[in-house]
This record gives C-alpha cells, structure tokens and sequence, in this order.
C-alpha cells in the first residue's frame, strides 16, 4: 500500500511537486504521516499567532443618519429582534436552540435542517451583539460535528441547493467563512477575559484549513479540494472537484479577505480580496446589478443557477459590509445605484422574489421579507435618491414567525446590525 504522500503523487502530481517538501515524517501538520489527516492530529496546536485587527475609523449609522432614529430606538429595534429569534417561543418564533448545558444551533425550521450558514451567521450576530454565551454555545455545537477525520476533516456539513432546487448534503464554503470570521472577531472582543474557548488559536486552526486543505490532505482524496483555487483566488462553490472553476457571487467576502489577511500576514488573502471584486464586477449585470447563485471564475453564469434568487441576497451583504470595514472601491457605490434603481422601478413596496438577470422576467412574484433586509443594506452603500425609502423598508420590517423565519430572520438581524452601526472589528 502507497504512503499518503505517495499517494499524493498518484492523485495529484503537479501538487505533489510543491508538497515534496512537506511530506515528511516530521511535518505532522499538514497532515503528510501515517497518523492520517485527523482533526486533532494533523492540525497545528501551537498558540495562535495571529495579530491584532485594524478597525476602521467609524461606522456608518443609516438608521440615525438617514431616517433620524435615536440610538435608544434603534437598541430597542435590535434587541428586540435578537430576544424572539434567540429567545422567543420556539414553536413559531425562535431559531437558536439550546443544546444541553453549552451548546446550542440555528434551526432552518423551513427545511428542518442545520446549516453551517445559520451557525455561522448567528456566531458573527452574536459576537457583534456581545452574547457570549450564545456565541459559545453555538460553537461549541459547531466544533462537536465538525468531521474529525478523512479527507473532510475541518469542514462542517451542511446542505446546498442542487440545479433541480433541491437541498443535497454539501461542505459549505459560506459557513465555513463566517464560522472562521466569527472567532476571529470573538478573539478580538473576549480573548482576554475568562473562558474556556481559545478563540484565537481556533481561529487560526480553521484559516489554516480553509488555505491547506490539499496540503493537509497530501493532495485531492475522495474529490476533497482545498476552500479556494491557488490560481483564481476565489472559493469553490463547494470544496470538491465537481466545483472546478465554479464559485458564486454570494461566497466571495472581500472584507473577510482583509481581516485574514491583516491576522494572518498571508498575502493570498489580499490576493483573494482583489479577486473576490473583480470577479463581483464581472458577474453581475451591467444594467440592473443582479448577480446570479452560481458563476464560473470569469462571471459567466452557471446554467440552471443563472438567476437572481434568494441565495444571491447575501451577496448584498458582502457588498455593505466592504463598503463599510475596507471603504472598498466606487464600483460598489455604483452597484449599490444600479440595484437600488432597479428595484424602485419594481416598486418598492411590491418587487418580485426571483429574476432573470438582465430583469425582463419575473420569476417569482412574492415580496421577500430578505430581499427587503438585503436591499436596506444596500440603500447604505448607494448614493441615489431612492436609498432612503430602502433603508425605511428594513426598519419597518416585522421580526418573522411560523415555518420561514429561518431565513429572513437572520438577514433580518445582520440588515439591522449593517444599518445601525452595529457590525464593527474587534
């Protein structure tokens, strides 16, 4: 039977080549000895080196700035919001579920699944909001289904929607990102006060998988790849071969890019930024901004993904929040413009759920209680005159019960947190 690193060679040899010389009985890191790509084993338990986050100077408050809500009104719009979707009935208004003594997870109570999406998103909402608790609850529920081993090991399950719209078993590159994100930030706010969660050095075990991935596993096992292409610098739709030269507009988070970067010291990462705008540019539709679930590397849509849906709303929330923590470039502005105006001429009180990109058919004609969340954020980074009338919409929003406040709920939660100055760098 071949060595792992032997069997690199048969699986990938032009990776082995730049692997030579890491295979070696020594380097247990990455994974390359007869002790396998274990968790535990193959990652590095050394203490985190990571440095210290750069905040920005301020932060943008639309709800004061543009609608003239009091900082006690917008506290009380967003605790209440927080309080019924973490604490409310959780027969018809709760997503967050205790998990015995200290741990807990976000419920897509539409699909009746866990998703590494909602885990991660509630850990970044948390950590924003300083609930420790929750925060740790959720990751330690996170880190108890983590796969241990094989070559998955670090990843989380999740589930991803296939071309028929159906929900397939998948290792999610979205979660994975807010989850590594999220422990970042929570280094930054709690590592130095009591606790028993290592934020740091768990932060840095999970960047150094979503960058290693291969590496740690000598090559591509079982169609396993790393999170992101060495060459484009852009993230796998899903890490796996099937994923080749496939990511999505809703995956890529430029300002993630710079904070891994800034902790890191890792030049891919600023690479991975750039390439993560540039490829937002070259995805979406010059005349009415929409993006669709799934593009090839160079922005051309993916047949039977090459739409505007309720996937592509989180895109608008990667667009704000690089708006806000990097200043980002003015296409951003620009883009923000060109989706604020199309959806004014919709109508703002009554645009449709899904659409063809270029805008001429509507898909789907229910008004989304996300799609309005995601378009206040978007009325933050536009300039045009229409930016108000989004960013009220998002205020007025009901916090959603019954089967889909999954979803909603915590776009809901990020809108508010986005517009009311709330998501900051620790």
């Amino acid at each position: 039977m071949p060595s792992r690193c032997q069997a690199a060679w048969l699986v990938h040899p032009a990776l082995f080549l730049g692997l030579l010389s890491s295979c070696g009985s020594t380097l247990d890191r990455i994974g390359c000895t007869e002790r396998g790509p274990g968790l535990d084993g193959g990652l590095n338990a050394e203490a985190a080196k990571l440095a210290a986050l750069l905040p920005p100077a301020s932060y943008p408050n639309a709800f004061r700035e543009i609608l003239g809500k009091s900082d006690s009104e917008i506290a009380s719009k967003i605790s209440g919001a927080f309080d019924q979707l973490f604490h409310g009935d959780p027969s018809r208004e709760a997503i967050f579920v205790p998990v015995g003594a200290d741990q807990g997870y976000i419920a897509d109570v539409y699909h009746d699944e866990i998703r590494s999406e909602g885990g991660g998103l509630g850990m970044i909402i948390t950590v924003e909001l300083d609930k420790r608790d929750e925060f740790d609850r959720l990751w330690r529920y996170a880190k108890a289904t983590q796969v241990k081993n094989g070559p998955r090991a670090g990843y989380f399950p999740s589930f991803c929607t296939n071309s028929a719209g159906d929900e397939v078993a998948c290792d999610d590159p979205y979660g994975l990102q807010q989850i590594a994100t999220g422990l970042l930030l929570a280094r930054g706010r709690w590592q130095d006060s009591a606790g028993t969660i290592d934020y740091g050095l768990e932060a840095e075990k999970l960047l150094d998988i979503i960058r290693n991935k291969e590496a740690f596993n000598c090559g591509i096992v079982d169609e396993v790849t790393s999170t992101f292409d060495p060459t484009s610098k852009l993230a796998y739709d899903t890490p796996t071969t099937s994923s080749a030269n496939v990511s999505s507009p809703a995956i890529v988070m430029p300002a993630y890019y710079d904070l891994w970067h800034q902790a890191t010291g890792d030049p891919f990462w600023s690479e991975a930024a750039a390439a993560a705008r540039s490829y937002w540019a070259a995805s979406s539709n010059p005349v009415t901004g929409l993006m669709p679930v799934r593009a090839t590397f160079d922005g051309t849509p993916v047949v039977g993904f090459d739409t505007f849906r309720t996937e592509s709303y989180r895109t608008f929330f990667n667009i704000a929040l690089d708006r806000i923590w990097g200043g980002g470039l003015p296409w951003l502005v620009d883009e923000s413009n060109r989706l604020s105006q199309f959806f004014y001429a919709q109508g703002i009180t009554s645009y449709g759920q899904v659409y063809s990109l270029d805008g001429t058919d509507k898909l789907s004609s229910r008004h989304e209680a996300a799609l309005v969340a995601a378009n206040g954020v978007v009325g933050l980074v536009a300039t045009s005159k229409y930016r108000s009338q989004f960013v009220a919409e998002a205020w007025d929003l009901a916090v959603p019960t019954g089967g889909g406040r999954y979803y909603a709920g915590i776009l809901q939660l990020l809108s508010l947190l986005i517009l009311g100055g709330q998501m900051r760098v620790f």
